[in-house]
C-alpha cells in the first residue's frame, strides 16, 4: 500500500506563523515573542514591523535606521581623522538647529515604532503574569532609545543657545608665529558691565598645532601700560599709559567705556578691547581676542562642575568687612581655607583666587592661575556630559567673549589636546620679577621674558631641549643667557632666582603648623586676629601663593 502526503497550502502555512500570527502560538511562545519584538524595536528600528506587522512601514523605517548608522559611521571616522570638523558641525548655528530637528524627528518616529510594536505584541494574548513585564520592557526601551534621542537634542539645544549667548558671529581669528593667544579677564560680578575695573589679567598662550599652553599674568597694579601700534589709544597715550597712581592698566576697561567709546565704534565693549591691546603692547605679542569672566557668576561654574581639587600651601582668608581701605585692613574673617589637599565649592573657589588680605597681589595671581589649571583639567568629558545643562547654563551668566563661534571646533581640539600637558606660566612680578616692577616696569625686558616662555612651549623647542635649558644664569651680572635659538637673553631681575623661573608647579610642602609644631587652626588664627597681631598671621600665611591642581 503506498500512502499519499496532502501538501498544506501556502496561506495555511502563513496562517500558523507564530510571529505574524501568534493566535495560533502556545503561551510560552507568545510571550517570547512579545519581548522579541521590543528587542528588536530597540536594536533594529523597523525589524519588528517588517516580520510582524506592516511590512511598508517596516521598510520605511529600516531605511531610515540604516541612514541613520552611516550617519554615525561617518561621525565616528570624523572623530577619529578629523575631529575639529565633526566639532564644527555640532557648534555651527544652523547646522546645530538641523541636527535638533532631525534628533527630534527621529525620537518621535521612534515612539512611534514602539506604539505599533505594543499593538503587534497584543497584550491581551499574553498571559496574565506575563503582561506587566512585556509593558514594562517596552516603556524602558522606549525611555533608553527614544528618550535618549530628545534628552540629546534638548541637551544640544542648550549648548547652541549658550554658544549665541557667549561667542560672536564675527569672523575667524589666525594663529600669529603659530599660536592663539587669549586674553582672560576677571572683574565684579553685576549685570551692568559698565565701569567694571578687572581684578585678574592672564593671557592664555596656546601652540596651534600640539595645543601646548602657557600662562602669563599681568598684575592689576601695573603701571604705564603700552598700547599696541594699532590701537586707537595710542594717540591719546602715545609713551604709554601713564597719568600716575589712578593709571593702572585694570583700569583702563573703566576709562574706555566711560570716556572714548566712539574710538572704537561697532565693538561691543570698547573697555575690554582696549584693555587687550593695553595686554598686546605690554608683552609684546599680539592677542586676538578676550573672554571676560564674572567672578561672582564664576563661582555658580565652578559648583556646576561639581568644585575643583587643589593643593593649598598655606591658610587663606574669607575676608569680613574692609575697616580700613587704604591700608587693606579687613574686620574678623568670615572664615579660612585650610593648607593641604582641598576640594573647593563655587563660594570657596571664587575666594581662594580673591583674597588678599595679609599677602601680597602676588600670592593671589598665583593661586587665580591655578584656579584656572584646575578648572582646565578636571574638565574631563565625563564631567562634561554628566553636568552639560549646569555648566552651559552657568556659562551664559559667566562669560562673554568675542571669539567667533566659528572656530570652536579648532579651540576645543586644542583644548583636548592640551589636557595632560604641562602648562608653564610666566607672572609680570613675584616670583619671576620684583615686587616693585610692575611700577616701573621695563618692556623690553618683559618682551624677551615672553619671547623666552613662549619658545621654551613651542613644538620645535620642546622637542629639541628640555624647558629649564631655554633660560641659563650667568656666571656674572645678575643676567640672564638664552640657550642657543632665536631670543635675546633677558635681565635677571633683583628677588628672582634660578629655582623660580621653572619650578615643578606641585613641589612644595604645605604649610599646616606653626615653626614650633604647633598645627594651625581657624581659632588659633582668629585668636591671633582678635588680638591685632596682623604680623604673626601674615608670616603663618605667606606661603598661601603656593597651589597646584590635583
Amino acid at each position: 500500500m503506498s500512502s499519499s502526503k496532502v501538501p498544506r497550502s501556502a496561506s495555511d502555512t502563513t496562517l500558523t506563523d507564530p510571529v505574524r500570527y501568534p493566535v495560533s502560538a502556545s503561551t510560552p511562545v507568545r510571550t517570547k515573542r512579545g519581548f522579541v519584538l521590543v528587542l528588536m524595536t530597540l536594536l533594529v528600528p523597523g525589524s519588528a514591523q517588517l516580520v510582524a506587522g506592516d511590512r511598508k512601514l517596516g521598510r520605511a523605517a529600516l531605511r531610515v535606521t540604516l541612514c541613520v548608522w552611516a550617519v554615525l559611521l561617518l561621525a565616528v571616522l570624523l572623530l577619529l581623522f578629523n575631529r575639529t570638523l565633526l566639532i564644527n558641525i555640532v557648534t555651527n548655528p544652523f547646522a546645530s538647529l538641523v541636527i535638533v530637528i532631525l534628533l527630534v524627528a527621529l525620537a518621535a518616529g521612534w515612539a512611534i515604532l514602539f506604539i505599533n510594536t505594543l499593538r503587534l505584541i497584543r497584550p491581551v494574548l499574553l498571559a496574565p503574569p506575563a503582561r506587566p513585564a512585556v509593558v514594562i520592557s517596552l516603556v524602558l526601551a522606549m525611555v533608553l532609545g527614544s528618550g535618549t534621542l530628545g534628552y540629546a537634542a534638548y541637551l544640544l539645544n542648550v549648548g547652541r543657545n549658550a554658544i549665541g549667548s557667549i561667542f560672536s558671529s564675527g569672523p575667524a581669528i589666525d594663529p600669529v608665529d603659530g599660536r592663539y593667544n587669549f586674553l582672560m579677564l576677571g572683574g565684579d560680578a553685576g549685570d551692568d558691565r559698565t565701569g567694571r575695573r578687572t581684578d585678574s589679567l592672564s593671557v592664555l598662550s596656546v601652540d596651534a598645532k600640539t595645543g601646548q599652553t602657557a600662562i602669563i599674568s599681568v598684575p592689576r597694579n601695573l603701571q604705564n601700560a603700552r598700547f599696541s601700534e594699532d590701537s586707537p589709544m595710542r594717540a591719546i597715550y602715545p609713551d604709554g599709559y601713564d597719568c600716575g597712581d589712578a593709571c593702572l592698566i585694570n583700569a583702563i576697561n573703566t576709562e574706555v567705556t566711560n570716556e572714548h567709546a566712539d574710538l572704537y565704534p561697532g565693538v561691543a565693549d570698547p573697555g575690554a578691547q582696549a584693555t587687550l591691546e593695553a595686554v598686546s603692547g605690554t608683552l609684546g605679542i599680539t592677542v586676538q581676542a578676550y573672554v571676560l569672566v564674572d567672578m561672582e557668576g564664576f563661582s555658580k561654574l565652578i559648583d556646576a562642575m561639581g568644585g575643583i581639587r587643589i593643593k593649598a600651601g598655606g591658610w587663606v582668608p574669607i575676608s569680613g568687612e574692609t575697616i580700613d581701605e587704604a591700608r587693606g585692613i579687613h574686620g574678623m574673617p568670615l572664615g579660612w581655607i585650610a593648607a593641604g589637599d582641598q576640594t573647593l565649592d563655587g563660594y570657596h573657589a571664587l575666594w581662594y583666587g580673591r583674597s588678599r588680605e595679609f599677602v601680597d597681589d602676588y600670592a593671589r595671581i598665583q593661586r587665580q592661575q591655578c584656579v584656572q589649571q584646575a578648572m582646565l583639567k578636571q574638565l574631563d568629558p565625563a564631567t562634561l556630559l554628566a553636568k552639560f545643562e549646569e555648566i552651559a547654563n552657568a556659562g551664559t551668566k559667566v562669560v562673554d567673549s568675542n571669539i567667533s563661534s566659528s572656530q570652536l571646533g579648532s579651540f576645543v581640539d586644542l583644548a583636548i589636546k592640551a589636557k595632560g600637558q604641562d602648562i608653564k606660566r610666566l607672572t609680570i612680578g613675584p616670583p619671576d620679577f620684583d615686587a616693585s616692577f610692575s611700577t616701573v616696569p621695563d618692556f623690553d625686558v618683559i618682551h624677551a621674558r615672553v619671547d623666552q616662555l613662549l619658545a621654551s612651549a613651542s613644538e620645535a623647542q620642546s622637542a629639541g631641549l628640555p624647558d629649564d635649558a631655554m633660560v641659563e644664569p650667568s656666571a656674572v651680572g645678575g643676567q640672564l643667557q638664552a640657550a642657543p635659538g632665536r631670543y635675546p637673553a633677558a635681565p635677571l631681575l633683583a628677588g628672582s632666582t634660578r629655582a623660580q623661573q621653572s619650578p615643578p608647579p606641585s613641589d612644595f610642602t604645605s604649610v599646616t603648623t606653626t615653626p614650633d609644631g604647633e598645627p594651625i587652626t581657624e581659632a588659633m588664627l582668629n585668636a591671633l586676629k582678635s588680638q591685632g597681631n596682623e604680623q604673626a598671621i601674615r608670616e603663618l600665611v605667606a606661603t598661601n601663593g603656593q597651589c597646584a591642581p590635583l
